[in-house]
C-alpha cells in the first residue's frame, strides 16, 4: 500500500479519570469517578487524526505483545492505518493515567515503558518513509534514529516537541534541527516569541507553530511571528487530551497537502483542536472533512 503520511511516535492505552468535583478529596480513601480507557497518546491521536481527514496513513511505533497491544493493532486495522512499522516493546504497551478536571484541566501520568532504550526496524521504516510526502514525528527516544532516513528520503519533516520548558533541552535538539515544521505547547510560557526565535537561530528554515490553549496560537514563518486568537465554536470543553495533536494534524493537512495559506491552515487546525476538546476519550471521534466544512460554514 502507498501512504501519504507516516506518523512516528508513541501509542498506548490511556485511562482518563473524570473527577465528579472540583478536585481530588484526599480526606477519603475512595473517590468515585468515571474511568474511561481508549487508544491514546500522541502517535495514536496523530495517526487517527490524519486518517479521519482522508490521508493514507502509516504508523511506526512500539506496542507490547499483550492484550493492550492487540487492542491498538485491531483499532488501526479497522481504520485502515498501516501497521507494518509496528514493533514490540518487551516492557509492554505504553500507558497513561490522566486526571481530568471539570473545567478541562488535566494532569497526565505517563508510563512510556521501554521507549528510551528501543530501536525501530530500520529496513521496514526506510521502505515506509521512502513513499510518503511527509513524516510526522513525536518524541520517543528511538524516533531520532529515523530522522536521517526521513531526510534522506526527501520527505517533509514535521515534529511535535510538545510541552517545552527549556528550549535548549538536549533531548529535543535533534528534532528541532531536522524539522521543516515544528509544533510545541507554550503552556509554560506567557509569551512564546522568545522560544520561537531561539528555535529559529538553530534552524532558520523552520515554520513554527506554538499552541497557546485558550489564547489561540502563534506562527513563526519567514522572519515574522503572527498571533491568532482561539476559534469561537459553540462546543463544551470536556477533555483537552489530543488537542495539540489535532492542531498539528489539521494545520499540516491544509498546509502541506493542500497548499493553503498559514491563515487558512491555522483556522483548520484550531477547529480540529476545538472539536477534540469537546469529546470524551476522543481519539475515536476526531474531526472529519464533513465536520470541518460544517464548522467552517458556521464560523
Amino acid at each position: 500500500m502507498t501512504y501519504d503520511v507516516a506518523v512516528v511516535g508513541n501509542v498506548g492505552i490511556d485511562t482518563n479519570v473524570y473527577l465528579p468535583g472540583e478536585d481530588i478529596d484526599f480526606a477519603h480513601e475512595a473517590n468515585f469517578t468515571q474511568n474511561v480507557d481508549y487508544v491514546g497518546q500522541a502517535g495514536g491521536y496523530a495517526s487517527r487524526g490524519y486518517t479521519s481527514l482522508g490521508l493514507r496513513t502509516a504508523f511506526i511505533g512500539a506496542i507490547g505483545e499483550d492484550v493492550l497491544g492487540q487492542w491498538i493493532r485491531q483499532t488501526f486495522f479497522k481504520q485502515g492505518i498501516g501497521s507494518e512499522g509496528m514493533f514490540i516493546d518487551p516492557a509492554g504497551t505504553s500507558r497513561s493515567v490522566n486526571i481530568m478536571y471539570q473545567d478541562g484541566r488535566r494532569k497526565n501520568f505517563y508510563d512510556g515503558k521501554g521507549h528510551m532504550n528501543l530501536h525501530p526496524p530500520l529496513t521496514i521504516a526506510r521502505m515506509i518513509l521512502s513513499q510518503v510526502r511527509m513524516v510526522h514525528f513525536n518524541l520517543p527516544n528511538w524516533a531520532r534514529e529515523l530522522l536521517p532516513l526521513a531526510r534522506g528520503a526527501g520527505a517533509v519533516i514535521a515534529c511535535d516537541i510538545q510541552d517545552v520548558i527549556d528550549p535548549d533541552d538536549p533531548y529535543r535538539q535533534d528534532f528541532i534541527l531536522n524539522s521543516d515544521y515544528l509544533f510545541f505547547s507554550a503552556a509554560n510560557h506567557g509569551k512564546p516569541e522568545p522560544i520561537m526565535r531561539n528555535f529559529w537561530k538553530k534552524n532558520p528554515r523552520l515554520e513554527i507553530i506554538a499552541g497557546m490553549g485558550a489564547q489561540g496560537c502563534a506562527v513563526a514563518s519567514n522572519s515574522s511571528i503572527q498571533r491568532f486568537p482561539a476559534v469561537d465554536l459553540d462546543l463544551p470543553i470536556i477533555d483537552t487530551n489530543g488537542a495539540g495533536d489535532a492542531l498539528a494534524v489539521g494545520y499540516l493537512t491544509a498546509r502541506v497537502f493542500k497548499g493553503m495559506t498559514i491563515e487558512d491552515s491555522v483556522l483548520r487546525g484550531q477547529i480540529g483542536a476545538r472539536h477534540t476538546c469537546a469529546q470524551k476519550a476522543s481519539s475515536s471521534a476526531l474531526i472529519t472533512p464533513a465536520l470541518l466544512e460544517k464548522y467552517l460554514k458556521e464560523g
